[in-house]
Order: structure tokens, then sequence, then C-alpha cells
């Protein structure tokens, strides 16, 4: 028995079923291939319900599966069949979350793509190795946000909140001179 909850797989998935950013926490799927045939099975028996509102639970080859599509994105978290539904969900819930903020509120496999590394640095910050690190969606793009803030870069390539955080930061220092 497990004294934590446990995440076996955290899936993005665009609205075809192919990945946009997955990560695997078990070796219960080995291989490229195992993994490519879970995500399709995934996909196929979730793909006819309305998961656009709220998240939905499945339960799929002894685990538990709970998502939520967004425009042409699927979120999905998978569990042991012995998970708490309600952590799944706070999962899905805080990386859906997290990646909203940080697309701003434009949740859309484009906009998904263009910053792949803020999504895949999301699921870093959610779970470590299966176990689950946080699941509020502000915590996340937060640590996101300062792991992927670059104060060497020019003000032309940063972001506008980006810029201000630098702008602050340089005016902290020079008052503190």
């Amino acid at each position: 028995m497990t004294v934590c909850p446990t995440i076996k797989n955290i899936l993005l998935l665009d609205s075809d079923g192919k990945r946009v950013a997955v990560k695997y926490y078990t070796d219960e799927w080995p291989t490229n291939s195992e993994k490519l045939a879970f995500e399709k099975s995934v996909f196929t028996k979730t793909q006819k319900t309305n998961a656009r509102t709220e998240a939905e639970i499945t339960m799929l080859e002894n685990n538990i599966i709970v998502y939520r599509f967004v425009q042409d994105l699927n979120f999905f978290v998978t569990g042991g069949d012995d998970e708490n539904e309600l952590i799944l969900a706070s999962v899905l819930q805080g990386f859906y979350d997290a990646v909203t903020l940080l697309l701003r509120n434009n949740v859309d496999q484009k906009e998904a793509l263009e910053n792949l590394d803020l999504i895949l640095l999301c699921l870093d910050e959610i779970v470590d190795g299966g176990i689950i690190l946080e699941t509020d969606g502000n915590i996340i793009a937060g640590k996101v946000a300062t792991h992927s803030m670059d104060d060497g870069a020019p003000l032309s390539e940063q972001t506008i909140s980006q810029a201000l955080a630098t702008a602050r930061e340089h005016l902290t220092r020079s008052l503190l001179r």
C-alpha cells in the first residue's frame, strides 16, 4: 500500500489524439509504442464524452483517468485503480489552471505548441516521480514563470510581465546601493 497518492501519467493530447505534451511516471508502459497505444485507447474511450465544462472520470485497464477537454486540447491525469478520484481531479485542475494562466487564457493547440517549454515545466512542478508536489495552478504558474524568466534577454524578447519584473528588480538594486 502506498502512503501518498501517486500519478501514473499526465497527458496533453490534441483533438486527433496526438501528443502535445506527455509525462509518464511509471514503467507500466515501458516502450514508446505501448505509450502511444495507451494514449490512443484513452483518446478513443473518451472522445465521445462531453468533458468541456468540468472534469470527467473513467476506468481503463485498471487505471482511473480524470480528463477535461478545452478547445482543441485534451487534458488527462491517470492514477491506479486504488487512487482517490478527487486527488486526481485536483491535479488535473491545477494543471489546467496553470496552463490557462501561462497561455494567458488562450488555451489552444497552436499556443500550447509555441509555449511547450512552459507546459513541460508545469508538468515538472506538479509531479515528480509520480509524487504530487503541487495542485494550486497559481503557485505552479508562478514557479514556472520564475524559471522561464531570463534577465539577460533583451527587453524586446521578454513578455510585458517579464519586462516589468526585470525593471522592478533593476530599480530595487539601484535603490539599495
